[in-house]
C-alpha cells in the first residue's frame, strides 16, 4: 500500500471533515427539534432503506464478496458535504442538510461498524481478522468526530476566521482528495479497471435509487418539497473519501474500496442529471436565504 493511500487519504478525509466542522454550531444540532419529521423520516431512510436496498443489489448483481462488502460499507457512510451544494444549486433547504450532516456523522460512528461487520459476516465468513473491531471502532471515530470537533472549537472561538477559512479549507480538501484518488487509481489501475465495467452499473443505480427514495419517501409523509430536496441529496451523495479510507486504512484492503471510488466519480453526474427533474417541485421563489456557512 502507498504512501499515497495511507498517509494522504486520511489527511483529505481529515480536512474535510474539519472543514465540516468550521462550518457547524450548536445550533444545527438544535434544529431538530424544529423539524423533527423531516429528520427522522431521511434517517430512517439513510439507516435501514439503503443498507436493505444495497444487500439486495449486491445480490442481484451477483458481486464478488470483498466488492459486496465494500457496497455496504459504502450504503453505511453518512452523507458528505458535496450534498450541501448539490442542494443550494437546487433549491433545497441546506441548513436542513448541514443538521443531517451533522447527526448521520456521530449516528454512523455505531452504525457503520455493525454494518460492516455484518456484511463481512454474511459475505467473507471464513476471513480471519477482518472486520472493525473495539479498537478500529475507536480509530474511526477519532478520524471521523475528532476533526469535526476541532472545526468547530474554532469557529467557537474564532468565528471571523472560520468563516474565512471556509472556502480555502473546501477547495484544498477537494484538491487534495483529487491527487489522492488519481494516484491510487494510477497505483492500482489494473484491478480499477478490471472491476469498473462490474462495478459502474449497481453504483450508478444504488445512487439514483438513494436519490429517489431521499425525495419521495419524505414527499410520502408530507415533507415539504425543499426539505425534501434537501433529504434526497444528503441521502444519495455518501460520504465515499470516508468508505475508502475504512476500506484501505482501517480494513487493510484495497480492493474493498473500489466500489466507493467508482461511486465517488460517478454520483456527481447522476446527482447533477437528478437535480435537474427535481428542480420543478420547488419554486423559484421559495428557497429561502441561507446562512453563509452553510452554502
Amino acid at each position: 500500500m502507498s504512501a499515497l493511500t495511507t498517509i494522504g487519504l486520511p489527511v483529505a478525509l481529515g480536512i474535510i471533515m474539519f472543514g465540516l466542522g468550521l462550518s457547524l454550531t450548536p445550533a444545527d444540532f438544535a434544529r431538530v427539534g424544529k423539524h423533527p419529521k423531516a429528520v427522522i423520516v431521511a434517517l430512517a431512510c439513510q439507516l435501514i432503506l439503503l443498507p436493505a436496498i444495497c444487500f439486495g443489489l449486491v445480490v442481484l448483481f451477483q458481486l464478488p464478496p470483498v466488492l459486496a462488502v465494500g457496497m455496504i460499507l459504502l450504503a453505511a457512510a453518512p452523507g458528505g458535504t458535496t450534498a450541501n451544494l448539490y442542494s443550494h444549486l437546487f433549491r433545497g433547504d441546506v441548513a436542513l442538510n448541514v443538521t443531517l450532516t451533522a447527526i448521520n456523522s456521530i449516528v454512523a460512528l455505531f452504525t457503520l461498524p455493525l454494518l460492516t461487520n455484518f456484511a463481512i459476516s454474511v459475505f467473507l465468513p471464513d476471513s480471519e481478522g477482518l472486520g472493525i473491531q473495539f479498537t478500529k471502532a475507536v480509530e474511526v471515530f477519532l478520524i471521523v468526530l475528532g476533526p469535526v470537533v476541532l472545526g468547530m472549537l474554532v469557529r467557537r472561538l474564532w468565528p471571523r476566521f472560520a468563516d474565512r477559512m471556509d472556502k480555502p479549507v473546501r477547495i484544498a480538501s477537494m484538491l487534495i482528495l483529487a491527487i489522492v484518488i488519481v494516484g491510487a487509481l494510477i497505483s492500482n489501475r489494473e484491478l480499477f479497471f478490471n472491476n469498473l465495467g462490474s462495478l459502474a452499473g449497481i453504483t450508478i443505480l444504488f445512487c439514483a435509487l438513494s436519490l429517489t427514495v431521499g425525495f419521495f419517501v419524505p414527499r410520502l409523509f408530507r415533507v415539504e418539497p425543499r426539505q425534501a430536496v434537501a433529504s434526497s441529496f444528503e441521502i444519495g451523495i455518501h460520504n465515499a473519501t470516508l468508505a475508502i479510507v475504512i476500506a484501505q486504512s482501517v480494513l487493510g484492503n484495497e480492493e474493498m474500496s473500489l466500489p466507493a471510488a467508482v461511486y465517488g466519480v460517478l454520483m456527481f453526474f447522476v446527482a447533477l442529471a437528478f437535480g435537474f427533474l427535481v428542480r420543478r417541485a420547488v419554486p423559484a421563489g421559495s428557497a429561502a436565504k441561507e446562512p453563509a456557512a452553510t452554502a
